[in-house]
């Protein structure tokens, strides 16, 4: 009996071999070639020939990448973004809020009728004036200086005056402090916002008197009640947006330039103008105060005639903060009849008759007469 296997048909015992086409063939299509998942073969998706890997050479020199580097901001950029709608709503906008915000913090100074802008308050500036103070301690620490004592002679001079021109400053329940830096070289002294006095020795000796020293003390005084340094510090805010705005205009082109340029200019038409205008203040404030407080206003003629000689060398007055001595000493004598008046008006009681109103007249916007 034959067997099933012989019974089968022929092809299904042929085994028939497809040989490859050879190299020279056109290209076929193949099938996905599908990796299992999570496997890292390379899926080829058809057997087109490749491009040949390219080769990037990168040069990791500083100066080379440098010198390829395109520009941040370039000429067609910035006509783009200035073209914008969107842009020019901004700055229509933010001009408008600057005037706004400008107009609704203008002061008059009551004693001069100077017209100013001041958008920081007392407490503001006094929290400015502690780090300040804090600053200028260290300095004088680190610098091998000490503060006299107590129970030194001319420390206690200084709070003898102190404590006659507090009264009549109207700052009297500010946290005074009072500090005298052994420098006999140095003729200074100033009172930042807050009440912290401080003097240098070397001003002792040219001031000789209380009443010269009063002098010099009502001077600082008075720039605390008139706000002079909230003042200088509002005007930092015009002069910084000034800058930056130029420095934005130029695309970043010369920012060194713009900002030392620019700023010594700005210095120079209005900072040290206000400055001499500010001195002028001061001065008239100081006086006034130093007679309520039944001090001599006479002897700030014999004061800075004195600190004219202990100046070596003194600048034009318009590349000064301060007027000229000339000046100063003319302006001081036109105001010694009134002053003179309120030394004979004051009770010698300590009554901050004129500092009040001074500080009426500021909230209100008018001159003191």
């Amino acid at each position: 009996m034959q067997s099933r296997r012989l019974l089968r048909p022929l092809w299904h015992s042929l085994t028939i071999r497809i040989p490859p086409p050879p190299a020279s063939a056109s290209p076929i299509l193949r099938l996905t070639q599908r990796s299992r998942p999570f496997s890292q073969t390379y899926v080829q998706r058809n057997n087109w020939p490749r491009r040949p890997h390219e080769t990037r050479i990168y040069n990791h020199d500083p100066h080379y990448r440098l010198s390829q580097a395109k520009p941040l901001i370039t000429s067609e950029r910035l006509r783009r973004v200035a073209r914008s709608t969107s842009t020019r709503t901004i700055i229509v906008l933010s001009v408008l809020g600057a005037v706004i915000f400008y107009f609704s913090n203008i002061q008059t100074v009551p004693v001069s009728g100077r017209r100013r802008f001041n958008c920081f308050s007392d407490e503001t500036v006094e929290a400015a004036s502690e780090a300040q103070v804090k600053r200028l301690i260290w300095e004088v620490e680190r610098s091998g200086g000490r503060f006299l004592s107590d129970w030194d002679p001319r420390m206690a001079m200084v709070k003898r005056v102190m404590k006659r021109l507090i009264p009549v400053s109207g700052m009297e329940n500010s946290n005074w402090e009072i500090r005298v830096i052994d420098d006999p070289h140095t003729a200074n002294a100033f009172v930042l916002p807050g009440g912290k006095v401080f003097v240098f020795s070397g001003l002792i000796p040219i001031a000789r008197t209380e009443d010269g020293l009063a002098v010099v003390l009502g001077h600082e005084i008075a720039h605390n009640l008139a706000g002079h340094v909230a003042e200088r510090m509002s005007g930092e805010i015009g002069i910084n947006i000034f800058l930056y705005s130029l420095i934005f205009l130029t695309g970043g082109i010369a920012i060194l330039a713009t900002h030392f340029i620019g700023g010594f200019i700005l210095d120079l038409l209005f900072s040290r103008p206000m400055g001499r205008m500010q001195e002028s203040e001061a001065d008239y404030i100081g006086l006034m105060m130093m007679a309520e407080a039944c001090y001599d206003p006479r002897e700030a003629l014999g004061f800075w005639k004195r600190m004219e000689r202990a100046q070596q060398e003194e600048p034009p007055e318009w590349m000064n903060t301060h007027p000229s001595n000339f000046n100063r000493l003319q302006r001081i004598g036109e105001w010694m009849p009134k002053a003179l008046e309120k030394m004979r008006e004051s009770d010698c009681q300590g009554t901050a008759a004129f500092a009040d109103l001074f500080r009426r007249a500021m909230a209100r916007g008018v001159l003191i007469e």
